[in-house]
């Protein structure tokens, strides 16, 4: 579920300018002025809505600058920067193995600025991959649902609930579908990596008809409307952007452990504006990570530890490491496994 509700003229600009690209936008709106100077495109994850302030402040001190946003899933957003990444110049992404990826893959540029080296050393791969937002992965309740029962705190907790009240949670569980979705495969794998009670949770949501989605925005939608009574590994940034769907979800943080994703931003190695492009990036830097921030950054901003974990946050750390299960054959082994797991019959 998408927030942004664009004009006709700019939906209609929209849909031809996506019909001539070698991939399909979910949606993609023009920032600034039509008839502008220099055009920044970028190929992002991001809800629209939800970065479209902070990208408007930028636009503010750059009048003659307008920006394209196309926004996609992190899977067909690395596909798009493979085969047609010509012509973009910036790509931001919640699945940080993607992005690692393509910087370790020679289609990234190397930025350094006096932010990109002030920044928390744990956010920065190389000087390719910039992470601009710390954004926990919750379980999302319907309020509803839970009536009469004791709210999980642990994942251990969830599952003992789940034994004892099957009824009432059969076909009502949600979660990312790990084989489609390039955060949701981050989320899980992360997970596998973490608990060994991971399988056992998989297999029991399996159990009871899990229903798996593409995006988080809409497990929230649903879990609002009561289809489901809980969303797992759902963006929290995003369940806290929906200030309309206030007591209709509650947002849980695991506390045996809450994985911690970096958004993060990269400059493409064929972009034809690469300064304008690293200004961008160090505006994302800025509002994230200097200590006077920006009231048009629309993250929660978590205190910088120098990267150690502080109960129950679990950062995922940036490095090739996340490459591992990107890897074709460790990639296969682990969704026949999840696969297993969540498609009982």
């Amino acid at each position: 579920m998408r927030f942004a509700i664009l004009p006709t003229l700019l939906t209609a600009l929209s849909l031809w300018a996506a019909s001539l690209l070698a991939f399909e936008a979910e949606a993609q709106r023009r920032f600034g002025p039509l008839e502008a100077e220099t055009v920044l495109k970028v190929l992002s994850t991001t809800d629209t809505a939800l970065l479209a302030p902070l990208l408007e402040d930028f636009l503010a001190t750059h009048p003659q600058t307008a920006l394209d946003y196309y926004e996609l899933g992190s899977a067909d957003l690395m596909q798009a920067v493979i085969t047609d990444a010509s012509g973009f110049d910036i790509a931001i992404s919640s699945a940080m193995d993607l992005q690692v990826k393509l910087a370790n893959d020679g289609y990234t540029l190397r930025h350094r600025s006096n932010l990109t080296q002030a920044m928390p050393g744990w956010a920065n791969w190389r000087d390719h991959v910039f992470g601009f937002s710390q954004e926990p992965a919750t379980v999302i309740l319907s309020p509803r649902a839970f009536e009469g029962l004791e709210l999980p705190r642990r994942r251990q907790d969830l599952i003992t609930l789940l034994r004892r009240h099957p009824e009432r949670f059969s076909g009502r569980i949600g979660t990312y579908d790990a084989a489609a979705s390039g955060l949701g495969y981050l989320f899980a794998t992360q997970d596998a990596r973490t608990s060994d009670g991971f399988w056992r949770m998989m297999e029991i949501f399996g159990s009871l008809d899990l229903r798996l989605y593409c995006c988080s925005g809409t497990m929230i939608e649903d879990v609002a409307r009561g289809d489901l009574a809980l969303a797992y590994n759902v963006l929290g940034s995003y369940a806290e952007a929906r200030s309309d769907l206030s007591g209709q979800v509650l947002i849980l943080e695991p506390q045996d452990y809450t994985n911690m994703m970096l958004r993060s931003a990269v400059i493409l190695r064929d972009t034809a504006e690469p300064g304008l492009a690293g200004e961008l990036v160090d505006h994302l830097l800025e509002a994230a990570w200097s200590p006077e921030g920006n009231p048009a950054y629309p993250f929660h901003r978590y205190p910088v530890r120098n990267g150690a974990e502080s109960a129950p946050y679990r950062p995922i750390q940036m490095g090739p490491g996340l490459m591992v299960y990107l890897d074709r054959l460790k990639r296969q082994r682990f969704l026949r496994e999840w696969h297993s797991a969540v498609e009982q019959d």
